[in-house]
């Protein structure tokens, strides 16, 4: 597995607030190609390590609302990398796989909590499956794997707005929670040479590795936070989870699409300090409350 390089962004950003400091930096990753990959990432609060990954087209702050609610009693790192920007071998659900091992081994350390929705969710199963000590707990919402409806098929070359308006707006039941600088980021990353390819491309790669086979030798302790009106991994799937995997939890989410950190993000953020209060009791973590 190739190194890492941590570089501090010129006047990278430590934003003091009433209880916490935010660390933002950037991250050099190398991808299965050797090419660099730059990543960013932000830190909050203090305690066992929480690491959260998005979807194809997520960002670090589509968590801020999430990470307000529990990095009070850990120390929260959302890691952003460009899926879209990736080409070639490196652009694959296994590839960001092992630059998300690359991460947790060069710059985390202990096992952590991995937080995933989506791709980012089916990325935390495989770097579980296949290293499991990186790993302490799971919390997924929405997560590929088993089963999944995806947005992308059809996509054009060159994604219209009104095009991205609609495939976007399938990821929430309340449309007005679907904030319209995304589809603007979207759109300017789709229409990019070779953007829209590889959405398409790691979406194919996603619903490819089918891992039925796989949960049941995943053992640590889960939390599946799934939206009743989730229509891209629908309901099936999150019982399908609950079902395969030995430690898992099932917490619904009424009127709540497939982007619950940001459609409920409330909710959401008491789901997962219950479970925190679970795996201090049981010894997997302890936390700061």
């Amino acid at each position: 597995m190739h190194g890492m390089d941590d570089e501090r962004v010129n006047g990278a950003e430590t934003q003091s607030t009433a209880m916490h400091t935010r660390q933002r930096r950037k991250l050099t990753l190398r991808g299965v190609s050797g090419k660099k990959v730059e990543a960013d990432v932000v830190e909050r609060g203090e305690g066992p390590v929480v690491v959260f990954l998005h979807g194809l087209v997520g960002l670090n702050e589509h968590w801020e609302r999430v990470v307000d609610a529990v990095c009070h009693r850990a120390r929260c790192v959302t890691l952003e990398m460009p899926l879209l920007e990736l080409r070639g071998v490196d652009c694959s659900l296994s590839a960001v796989s092992a630059m998300t091992m690359q991460f947790l081994d060069a710059h985390i350390g202990d096992p952590a909590v991995l937080v995933g929705n989506s791709f980012g969710g089916h990325v935390a199963l495989r770097v579980t499956h296949e290293r499991p000590e990186l790993v302490s707990a799971l919390v997924l919402a929405g997560s590929s794997g088993l089963i999944e409806r995806t947005v992308v098929k059809g996509a054009p070359v060159r994604p219209s707005r009104e095009w991205l308006v609609e495939k976007i707006g399938e990821l929430f039941y309340d449309k007005s929670k679907m904030n319209p600088e995304d589809v603007e980021r979207a759109h300017k990353l789709l229409n990019e040479r070779g953007g829209a390819r590889a959405m398409v491309k790691l979406s194919k790669t996603a619903r490819r590795d089918n891992m039925t086979d796989d949960l049941g030798n995943i053992n640590q302790p889960t939390l599946l936070i799934w939206g009743r009106e989730d229509v891209v991994t629908p309901p099936s799937a999150g019982q399908g989870f609950s079902e395969l995997m030995p430690d898992a939890r099932l917490y619904w989410l009424d009127d709540c699409g497939h982007a619950p950190m940001i459609e409920a993000p409330v909710p959401f953020g008491e789901a997962m300090n219950g479970f925190f209060d679970e795996l201090e009791q049981r010894g997997v973590m302890t936390t700061k409350d």
